[in-house]
């Protein structure tokens, strides 16, 4: 969180515009900040999107795109990858392998207890590359970490995996300092001592 990785994806679908390029922006609906099917970056930009939902085979809907419109994207544009399932990733690869286009997912590596989202597990395993957005913490080391936050900044270790929110609810940091946060919580009696 924090490294402007939305922003990222909106100005590349910006530059494909800008040089007529065919491309498709995709965002898994399980991200209900917005109540349309838009991507937007904390920044202000924003962008049409398509919904994948959990039951969606994008090979499938990439597919339903050349029909209806005569021609394949070029390039297609995925935000909040790590919610995709990994048999979603494996549809993207197909359609990658099979109509010769391009795309690229924009994701989060792990959740807040540090452990691997499924989507971005998949793509790890079989994508043609890596790329990491970098941010950096307060105290000037790379973050890794998206921690949960309550109100009064505290770290959250238990709850489901999927909770939506922003800088309200998360707070991107580097594992040093995230550790010796819970630290400090288990001296101080927030957090259990099997943490």
């Amino acid at each position: 969180m924090g490294s402007a990785k939305t922003a990222l994806l909106l100005t590349t679908a910006y530059n494909f515009e800008e040089r007529g390029i065919a491309y498709k922006c995709f965002k898994p609906v399980v991200d209900t900040r917005d109540r349309k099917n838009v991507i937007r970056s904390r920044i202000g930009i924003e962008r049409e999107c398509s919904w994948i939902y959990s039951d969606s085979n994008l090979y499938d809907m990439i597919r339903e795109i050349a029909r209806n419109s005569g021609t394949l994207p070029e390039w297609v544009l995925v935000d909040e990858a790590q919610f995709l399932s990994a048999a979603q990733v494996d549809e993207l690869a197909r359609a990658v392998d099979d109509f010769g286009i391009n795309v690229i997912c924009y994701g989060l590596r792990t959740d807040f207890r540090t452990n691997l989202f499924e989507g971005s597990r998949r793509l790890f395993e079989i994508a043609d590359t890596i790329d990491e957005v970098k941010s950096t913490c307060t105290c000037g080391r790379k973050t890794i970490v998206n921690a949960r936050v309550n109100s009064r900044g505290e770290i959250i270790t238990e709850g489901e995996v999927v909770e939506i929110g922003g800088n309200d609810k998360y707070v991107a940091v580097c594992r040093n300092c995230w550790r010796n946060k819970r630290i400090e919580q288990m001296r101080n009696g927030q957090l259990p001592l099997n943490v």
